[in-house]
């Protein structure tokens, strides 16, 4: 009998424990994910709204991840119309004996051949071509050292905040020095920017110039194709579909390699429309792996965590009627409030099972109301009084890479019908109401005080 009440305590206890292992609060989205790198950095690619961050602010070497800001700065060319991709391209001595530098990435470009901008973008893109990069630089801004201030100053029109550019390539300058008449910055000097920033420059590319992937998601392509120059490159990111490493939805972006920055890489992927862009940095390379396969193992991680995890959800329906909120008070109308309500429907990417980490907040436009926070008529049906947002309950939480990413993230309030303006008779009827109910109120509250 007391061994079978003991028994009973005994089972009891273990279905106690396992209740409480399935009814722990979900882990933090730091906390579900471990990168072995020394910068990390996971985004969702259309809002630019940050998941996870590991020592994102850091500036750290970015090798060849550089390109990117190269491909802005060309695409932004061709744009403008300042660059066409038919545009010859002749071959001076030294970016010739640069694309002969066997020790660095790079295809063969033969002195004084020419070559069109659009085959030296795909060399750079593909192949991270070193020369390549050098001779679109010269072709975009008449030399290297100009093209390193046009990246400089790009970087701070897109509000990156921890960078430094020095070259197109990514090169340590010392394996650029023999190829240039001098050099930007020190001897031994590298591109530098955070895990954050190389994360918007990658947002801003591919939602600035979404024709990017086109030729980033090429997973082999022949150089100089019936020529003796033919040359094979497939890309070095090898997490795209038919390489060896490939990776459902992936299409870009930049791997980078040098001593001073590791192994690095800005990766892009999208299924079922969702698209998510990831940054490692100086990725820890376990003992007998390489450092490509490190750097796209920590990716994988990333992205498998991504689109594991997190949806796209429609938080506030359109016409949301504020709560406790559903009306703003109007002076000298027909009517004393107008019904306020959402305008569009407002859309966030949230990890599943916290749609109830956010909360509505509304925020009126205080340009629109008078000393007593009223509106004044006439208001005119769907004038905009200001906006709704979500506001999320984790004091954790990572916001967005830029500014467009968190106004994005707004609905406009909008007036549900007009009000027009009530003619003077009202006004005066009202003001003599007023004054009246005030001398009423005055005598009211004194003959309060005498009792």
């Amino acid at each position: 009998m007391k061994r079978s009440w003991v028994q009973k305590s005994f089972v009891c206890f273990l279905v106690f424990l396992m209740a409480m292992s399935m009814v722990q609060k979900p882990a933090s989205a730091q906390g579900d994910l471990d990168v072995n790198a020394n910068a990390a950095i996971l985004v969702e690619a259309s809002t630019g709204k940050v998941l996870f961050e590991k020592n994102s602010e850091t500036a750290l070497g970015i090798a060849s991840m550089t390109k990117m800001m190269t491909e802005y700065l060309l695409l932004e060319a061709i744009d403008e119309g300042k660059v066409k991709w038919n545009q010859k391209y002749t071959v001076p001595t030294n970016i010739s004996q640069m694309s002969h530098n066997t020790s660095l990435s790079n295809v063969s470009l033969r002195e004084e051949a020419t070559y069109t901008i659009k085959d030296l973008y795909e060399t750079m893109a593909i192949y991270s071509a070193n020369a390549s990069a050098m001779a679109i630089a010269e072709t975009v801004a008449g030399s290297e050292a100009n093209f390193a201030k046009m990246m400089n100053k790009k970087a701070e029109e897109l509000g990156l905040e921890n960078y430094k550019f020095v070259n197109s390539s990514g090169l340590n300058n010392k394996d650029l020095a023999p190829y240039v008449d001098q050099v930007v910055g020190g001897a031994d000097e590298e591109n530098v920017m955070s895990a954050k920033d190389t994360a918007t420059l990658a947002y801003r590319l591919i939602n600035d110039y979404p024709e990017v992937l086109e030729t980033s998601s090429i997973a082999k392509k022949v150089f100089a194709e019936g020529t003796d120059d033919e040359f094979e490159m497939p890309n070095w990111n090898w997490m795209l579909p038919g390489l060896v490493r490939e990776y459902e939805g992936m299409d870009g972006l930049k791997t980078g390699t040098t001593d001073f920055a590791g192994a690095c890489f800005t990766g892009t992927a999208e299924r079922n429309g969702m698209r998510f862009i990831t940054v490692v940095m100086d990725v820890k390379v376990p003992a007998g792996e390489n450092s490509y396969d490190a750097r796209f193992a920590e990716t994988r991680k990333m992205l498998d965590y991504a689109f594991n995890n997190f949806t796209m959800q429609e938080l506030i329906p359109a016409d949301y009627k504020i709560k406790g909120q559903k009306t703003l008070p109007v002076v000298k109308g027909k009517e004393k409030e107008v019904g306020i309500k959402a305008e569009s429907a407002l859309n966030m990417v949230v990890k599943n099972g916290e749609e109830k980490m956010y909360k509505p907040k509304f925020v009126v436009d205080k340009k629109k109301l008078n000393e007593d926070g009223k509106l004044t008529a006439p208001v005119k049906k769907g004038e905009k009084v200001g906006y709704i947002t979500l506001e999320s309950k984790d004091k954790n939480d990572l916001g967005y890479l830029t500014d467009k990413g968190s106004n994005g993230a707004k609905s406009s309030v909008v007036t549900v019908e007009g009000v027009e303006k009530a003619n003077w008779f009202v006004l005066s009827m009202r003001a003599v109401g007023g004054f009246f109910g005030d001398i009423w109120g005055s005598v009211t509250s004194t003959v309060k005080g005498w009792f």
